[in-house]
C-alpha cells in the first residue's frame, strides 16, 4: 500500500474517554498545548514530535500503537 492510499489516524479521543481525562488535563500533565492536542485529536496533524508522542503516551499509560494507527483512505473508523 503506497502512502497516498492510506492515512494515519489518531485515537486520542478514545483514550481520553477511557481514562476519564479532559484535553485540558492531558495538556497540563504532558506539557503540550491544548491547541496541539486538539489538532491531533481531530486528525488534522501533519507530523508529531517524538517528544510529544512520548509525553502523551507517558501520561495516558499507552504505547504509540494505541494512539496511532494506519488505515486505507476512505475506510470508516472502527470502534475497538
Amino acid at each position: 500500500m503506497s502512502p497516498a492510499e492510506s492515512e494515519v489516524v489518531c485515537h486520542l479521543d478514545r483514550l481520553l474517554e477511557a481514562r476519564r481525562m479532559t484535553l485540558t488535563e492531558l495538556s497540563a500533565r504532558a506539557g503540550v498545548t491544548v491547541v496541539n492536542l486538539s489538532v491531533l485529536k481531530n486528525n488534522r496533524a501533519r507530523a508529531i514530535r517524538f517528544s510529544t508522542l512520548t509525553a502523551i503516551c507517558d501520561v495516558l499509560g499507552c504505547e504509540p500503537g494505541d494512539l496511532l494507527s494506519v488505515r486505507p483512505l476512505g475506510e470508516p473508523l472502527k470502534e475497538p
